[in-house]
């Protein structure tokens, strides 16, 4: 029988924060009822493939369920393109299985290692946001259990709200069991083009431009520029849709690298040399959709590359009218710190409605950062980033957050009421515990 054993941490994916808890790896469906329903002091939380980088895949001192073990396809109709999976099959083992149809997921986020489950629970976006929405935009159905023994099937036209704060809501209204979704039709390869742009004002301006035929865009900053100079990115499928599945497989950082690889010197060097190389590819070409969609996943434990001290992930949402003026301050913080990232995405959003209440796309713009942790002065750095985007009326993403404090996640999420009153009683995370006292 599977049961709770004693896990000494749970390490987030930014490799700061840790909780102990107790842990359960189930593999079939049968042993969730018991491990959901479990009478105990403990609240409960289910997670996927633990690529959150904060904590709310985290649950100090309470139970977690390890999703990935249920990962079984219980159904596919490759003409109707519409699968149903387990909540643990992951977004690489869903890509290996419908490529080969000619079907692709109709929303990527940037790594594949996610699970169906937790992609609904993050409600997760890509870079066709402007043309797909997110991907609880294209969940069908999906079956919720509760710690009350309940079992909920849930379709968009749902009118009690659980479909609505299940989808973005953080693995809090229940255990999702199942998910199904619609697929697109797809080949492996994409016609993509780089463009180079000097400022933030071309960023803006391309995007508005190529956003209107082009299904995929997406863009590179430099943040150790603050004019905001960077590459922009956008792709369409090629014409032959060829069904060629994975490319190389990702290889593995062996060591943590020392902490001292990581400075203003060195970041400099590496955005001006990343600059350069995107810049040079910027004639049109046919790419494999591995390296477009999931270029992080080439190292399949990158996050080792910000050494021991691990590294925050920061990533907000701007409304269109104030996007380009909140960039323009950030990329100027960020340039005087001298902590810049190296690895700055910059997309637009487009203004398809989000189904979750809590859903983190709104129209207008996001900027994804990354920091090496060097103590007081990195969070320091995000207060002020925090500042700017509370201004703009903005909102940060809870899968990349473990740290912004209750006022600044409820001034984000206007729904916050109507979500926390769906909320399973016996669930929780690190992350809700301190956003929602």
């Amino acid at each position: 029988m599977i049961s709770f054993q004693p896990c000494s941490e749970l390490l987030s994916w930014g490799r700061i924060l840790r909780a102990p808890c107790n842990l359960a790896h189930p593999r079939f469906r049968d042993d969730l009822p018991g491990l959901v329903e479990e009478k105990r002091e403990n609240s409960l939380l289910a997670v996927g493939l633990g690529r959150s980088y904060g904590d709310s895949g985290l649950n100090c001192g309470g139970n977690v369920i390890a999703m990935r073990g249920l990962d079984r396809v219980t159904a596919f109709d490759a003409d109707a393109g519409v699968i149903r999976a387990d909540a643990g099959l992951s977004l690489d083992q869903l890509i290996r299985i419908c490529v080969p149809h000619g079907l692709f997921p109709p929303v990527a986020p940037g790594t594949r290692f996610v699970t169906l489950g937790g992609m609904v629970a993050n409600d997760v976006h890509g870079k066709n946001h402007h043309r797909a929405g997110t991907f609880g935009s294209h969940v069908r159905w999906l079956r919720l259990r509760r710690t009350d023994g309940s079992i909920h099937d849930l379709c968009p036209d749902d009118k009690s709200g659980l479909f609505a704060a299940t989808i973005g809501g953080l693995g809090l209204t229940g255990v999702i069991e199942q998910v199904e979704i619609q697929l697109k039709k797809a080949g492996a390869y994409l016609e993509s083009e780089n463009i180079a742009f000097d400022n933030l004002a071309d960023f803006f301006q391309l995007a508005l431009e190529f956003s209107a035929n082009h299904e995929y865009t997406v863009a590179w900053v430099d943040c150790a520029n603050s004019k905001g100079r960077g590459v922009f990115s956008c792709a369409n499928q090629a014409s032959n849709p060829r069904r060629t599945l994975h490319g190389k497989k990702g290889v593995r950082f062996p060591v943590e690298a020392p902490s001292f690889a990581l400075n203003s010197m060195t970041l400099k060097a590496f955005n001006a040399l990343y600059f350069n190389a995107l810049r040079m590819t910027a004639h049109r070409q046919i790419v494999h959709y591995a390296p477009f969609f999931f270029p992080l996943d080439a190292i399949l434990n990158w996050n080792r590359l910000y050494g021991r001290r691990g590294m925050y992930q920061y990533q907000c949402a701007l409304p269109t009218e104030h996007a380009q003026d909140a960039v323009a301050e950030m990329l100027v913080q960020i340039a005087k710190s001298g902590l810049g990232s190296f690895l700055a995405v910059l997309k637009t959003f487009g203004d398809k409605p989000s189904p979750g209440l809590l859903s983190f796309p709104l129209p207008g713009a996001t900027l994804a950062l990354d920091f090496q942790n060097h103590g007081d002065v990195t969070l320091a750095l995000m207060k002020r980033l925090d500042t700017i985007v509370a201004e703009a009326r903005g909102r940060l993403y809870p899968a990349k957050d473990g740290r912004i404090g209750s006022e600044l996640f409820a001034s984000g999420y206007p729904e916050l009421s109507t979500f926390a009153a769906h909320v399973d009683p016996g669930m929780s995370s690190t992350f809700w515990r301190r956003v929602h006292p």
